[in-house]
């Protein structure tokens, strides 16, 4: 019989012989064996199987942070379903689509969305819709607790599907990546090797559990390598660094990191015990990357990846592969192809400016329901578009300069946001940059920059233009500079340009 390629099942093979092992301590001091682990997703998986679902019927997920959001996530994978986290900041018009363009057979929901949830997903055609409470309460649980706590994991190929994940769809509508267990597996496989997970490391988990870095990256990090975890139902930088001489492994967005920097607490000593900081889902900003050596003793190391790819590229664990560059994301993961192209498709010398490209195991099957789209993302010879814009240096490293929607076309010449934005944020006052491109009569284009100042800076927009012009070509040259308080952001801690290019767009029209 061939091997079964479940991704649960290689979970569950990885957990320690002690099942009544502390598995995950939560911030509200529940602790949870690996016994529960098993238990519990098994009950869940035979609730899910007592409906009696579609082959590859998908089970839509939008809840607080809880140990049983995540119990949940396993069952629907041990019971052979497809798993479909949402962000818990989506809104009524943004659940009607994602329920209608998914389809899915089973929501699960906040007790106190159910009302207005409920009511899309049965108009949608949904049957099941169960809540789910971030403290242990709701009508999922208590259906589950009926079940027998023995399951066997459902038999699946790489190929099949296992998750998928709504990009933000800040052009467009969203698109749903088809993730496959084998996807997810590789990925995982190889980040426990490549980040020398090792016997009795403890993970920070601080992330949402909605997204690519806190539902795959950490947890699957943490549960492939028998990991405990110290579970945070939401990020406090104060409980965090009180949590961290008992951890060896954190994983956060930037944000978390500069608010982690902000508390005196932060020191050699709170990261004693410490192994590895890891940062993704957004830049981090080389003052950070620097600060935090300099208070804690430890490099960062950032690494890239996107919702349909899972990780592609990181900066180097051991010593002996190389040092941890701040502004870069590091060299390609094992197996997976990274280039760079020009306008033309063709691959460009290192050093070159143009287009990322990747292929290799973890890249997804395509867009739900979207043939054309997903035709138009690949190349003729399968490489991905990820539509991020960098380039690949002397040494080997990728360095993202900005997302090709991003790129503002001033004059005829190509201007790249990440560049203009290095510049500013050196500048003295300036704790943070965004530069976008908005409609320009004569230029087509020109770039506008938002700039936050650090704590009692007083920043002047105008002497920041001044004092770029000394540095860079002419046509670079933002046309304009506020300065505000606070960019905004999504979830992940992501400056949302949408947003900024909308605000700005009437300027010089």
């Amino acid at each position: 019989m061939k091997e079964n390629r479940n991704l649960f099942a290689a979970l569950r093979a990885a957990f320690p012989s002690n099942l009544d092992a502390v598995a995950v301590e939560t911030d509200d001091g529940l602790a949870y064996s690996w016994r529960d682990l098993d238990r519990a997703s098994a009950m869940l998986a035979n609730l899910l199987l007592s409906l009696k679902l579609p082959d590859g019927a998908r089970v839509a997920v939008q809840v607080e942070k809880s140990v049983e959001a995540m119990l949940l996530y396993l069952a629907t994978l041990r019971a052979g379903y497809v798993f479909l986290p949402l962000n818990t900041a989506y809104q009524k018009a943004e659940i009607e689509y994602f329920v209608g363009n998914a389809e899915p057979s089973v929501v699960v929901c906040t007790p106190r969305n159910f009302g207005w949830v409920s009511k899309i997903a049965f108009q949608a055609g949904t049957r099941h819709v169960f809540t789910l409470g971030e403290d242990r309460t709701g009508s999922l649980l208590e259906r589950a607790v009926h079940h027998s706590d023995q399951h066997e994991t459902a038999r699946k190929a790489d190929d099949d599907l296992a998750a998928i994940l709504y990009t933000s769809g800040t052009t467009g509508r969203s698109k749903g990546a088809m993730l496959t267990h084998g996807n997810l597996l590789s990925n995982a496989e190889v980040l426990k090797d490549y980040w020398g997970w090792e016997k009795g490391d403890v993970l920070v988990h601080a992330l949402p559990i909605f997204h690519v870095h806190g539902l795959f990256v950490a947890l699957h990090g943490a549960l492939l390598n028998g990991s405990k975890m110290l579970w945070f139902g939401r990020f406090d930088p104060k409980a965090v660094i009180a949590k961290l001489p008992e951890a060896t492994v954190f994983m956060g967005v930037p944000t978390l990191y500069t608010r982690m920097l902000a508390e005196s607490a932060l020191d050699r000593n709170a990261a004693r015990n410490m192994r590895l900081f890891i940062s993704g889902s957004a830049p981090l900003l080389v003052e950070t990357f620097n600060e935090w050596k300099e208070r804690t003793g430890h490099t960062i190391l950032e690494r890239y990846g996107m919702s349909e790819t899972i990780m592609l590229t990181s900066n180097p664990y051991l010593p002996s592969d190389g040092e941890r560059r701040g502004g870069t994301v590091g060299f390609p993961l094992p197996g997976v192809g990274v280039r760079v192209t020009g306008d033309d498709g063709t691959e460009l010398p290192r050093g070159e400016i143009g287009a990322i490209q990747v292929r290799g195991p973890n890249v997804f099957a395509g867009y739900w329901r979207m043939p054309e789209k997903t035709k138009e993302e690949f190349t003729a010879d399968g490489w991905f578009k990820t539509g991020d814009v960098g380039k690949i240096d002397e040494r080997g490293y990728v360095v993202i300069v900005g997302r090709s929607k991003d790129l503002i076309i001033s004059g005829g010449y190509n201007v790249y946001p990440a560049e203009i934005e290095g510049y500013l944020n050196e500048a003295d006052g300036v704790a943070e940059s965004a530069v976008v491109g908005v409609p320009h009569p004569d230029f087509g284009e020109v770039g506008v920059a938002v700039v936050i100042p650090k704590p009692g800076a007083r920043i002047d927009g105008e002497r920041l233009i001044a004092a770029l012009k000394a540095q860079l070509a002419n046509f670079k040259i933002p046309k304009r500079c506020f300065v505000v308080d606070e960019l905004p952001r999504n979830t992940m801690g992501k400056v949302q340009k949408n947003l900024l290019r909308e605000q700005h767009k009437a300027l010089f029209v």
